[in-house]
């Protein structure tokens, strides 16, 4: 199994209110009935506000290295990544368990 973790930061002034910004969190809600690659998948905004921390988290986890693959260039998952790129930041790992 491979955990994929990713962590956004949004972008100076923006507003975890804001439409665009509600809009991305839908296009990650569906990606579940979507993309049967994913085994696993939660996500959720930050409930602290240290300054270190980041925003959103999403937690999935698919079977294995293809799956990954198939589940990055799955078209509705480029569409969603393609919404947070216009107001986020992101860091990601990917690891076995």
């Amino acid at each position: 199994m491979i955990r994929h973790l990713v962590l956004f930061k949004l972008n100076d002034g923006v507003s975890r209110d804001e439409e665009r910004v509600q809009a991305g969190v839908r296009a990650f809600e569906g990606l579940k009935d979507q993309i049967e690659e994913l085994t696993f998948w939660e996500f959720g905004w930050n409930i602290t506000d240290r300054p270190i921390a980041y925003d959103f988290a999403i937690n999935s986890a698919v079977a294995d290295k293809d799956a990954l693959k198939r589940y990055l260039e799955h078209p509705a998952h480029l569409a969603a990544a393609a919404q947070w790129r216009e107001f986020a930041t992101w860091v990601i790992a990917d690891y076995e368990f």
